[in-house]
This record gives C-alpha cells, structure tokens and sequence, in this order.
C-alpha cells in the first residue's frame, strides 16, 4: 500500500495525534473518511458516464489503457511475449544464397552504382 510500512504508520498517527489533539482526532478521520469515499464514488460515476457516453463500439475501454507503460506493454510487447512463449517456433526461411563473387584482377577498379549511394 503506498510502500508504506508499520513504522510511517505509527509516526503518521503520532504527528496526527499532536497536530489535531486527542479531541478532535475522531472527527478528523471521519471527515478523511468521508472525503475518501466522497472521491472514489466520483471515478466511479466518472467511468460509468464515460462508458454510457462513449457508445458499444468502447464496449471494452479501460483508462487505465490509456498510461503510456500500459499502453506499450498491451500494444507491443504482448506479441513479443506470445512470441517467447510459444512452444514451437516458426520455421526460418531458406537462406538466399549469395551472388558468386566477381573477382578482381589486379589493378582493376571495381563497379560503382550510382543508384545505391
């Protein structure tokens, strides 16, 4: 959670217990509370409107898609996964046998194609 572990807990608690006082400390979480939950009814009506609006052909939209690591991990790498992991791997095609090589007497300057440079 957070990469937050048992010691950041306890310290949190004790600056909130000297900032807020043990009086107000209750009302202070449940105000938290509330505005946690306050939030997260908001993403979820959010999305729920987005799906609504967006019509059947986003039948299957995910914003979480839409973070660039995510994006590049669905988009790209899965067929090099699919790739690592299937069992049986292509055939490679034959190799193209090389052009003989045109030996050079000596002397003799070697053809030069305009085309390719």
């Amino acid at each position: 959670m957070f990469g937050i572990g048992w010691p950041e807990i306890v310290a949190l608690a004790v600056i909130a217990l000297l900032v807020f006082g043990p009086e107000k400390l209750p009302q202070a979480a449940s105000q938290a509370g509330r505005t946690l939950r306050q939030l997260r009814q908001m993403a979820n009506n959010a999305r729920s409107d987005l799906e609504a609006n967006l019509g059947p052909e986003f039948k299957n939209f995910d914003p979480a898609d839409l973070n660039p690591k995510a994006f590049v991990r669905k988009h790209l790498l899965d067929d090099v996964e699919k790739d690592w992991n299937s069992p049986e791997p292509e055939p490679l095609e034959a190799p193209v046998p090389a052009p003989a090589a045109m030996e050079l007497t000596n002397g003799e300057i070697p053809p030069y194609d305009n085309e390719a440079t």
